[in-house]
């Protein structure tokens, strides 16, 4: 009867001696190997930058302007799709490109769209006459200033920070343009205690 063991170890021992035989194909294995990885890192780049630039991108809070909805230092998923297809909304966070200085990005909220009409009165907020619900702001946020009437232009955004008297927004340098928008904050993964979604 013939030992299945004897037979394994033979049929085992036989691979090393056929990789030696045979040492430019593992040589050539090796550089398929090393090309596959090198595809796979180079389509994980594009995708990841094709998400980046048309879906979704991670930013980080500096500055307490947008308090206490928004802390320092939190850090967003910002959703960079949902305007390509819809526009903002009343209410919406976003983030901007700072019109006086396009290569700084801001985050604040949207007051008002095209449109309408904006008066501020000891820092109450009214849009066409109606005044804002804003019991989001903390009493010690609120400003007292007057602003406006004014109209928001066709194409534009009036937008403010959570953080009235600490907020530099659409009362101080105008309004944002639609293309300077460059998406709705959608969640804020972190810290993890103070997760949520907008």
């Amino acid at each position: 009867m013939e030992n299945p063991f004897i037979g394994r170890f033979i049929t085992a021992g036989a691979v090393p001696a056929a990789v030696a035989a045979n040492g430019d194909d593992a040589v050539t294995g090796w550089w398929d190997c090393i090309f596959a990885w090198g595809r796979t890192i180079v389509t994980a780049a594009v995708y990841t930058k094709l998400i980046v630039l048309f879906l979704f991108q991670v930013a980080r809070v500096d500055g307490q302007s947008m308090a206490p909805t928004l802390a320092d230092h939190d850090r967003l998923i910002v959703n960079k799709f949902t305007y390509q297809v819809s526009a903002p909304r009343k209410g919406d966070i976003v983030m901007f490109y700072y019109p006086i200085d396009p290569d700084k990005s801001f985050v604040k909220r949207v007051i008002a769209v095209e449109g309408d009409t904006v008066r501020i009165v000891d820092g109450r907020v009214s849009v066409n006459d109606i005044a804002m619900d804003d019991s989001f702001v903390l009493p010690e946020y609120r400003s007292h200033e007057d602003v406006g009437p004014q109209t928001v232009p066709r194409g534009y955004y009036f937008v403010m920070g959570d953080h009235r008297n600490n907020s530099s927004d659409s009362r101080d340098w105008g309004m944002v343009p639609k293309k300077y928008i460059t998406g709705k904050v959608q969640v804020r993964w972190w810290p993890l205690s103070h997760a949520r979604a907008f």
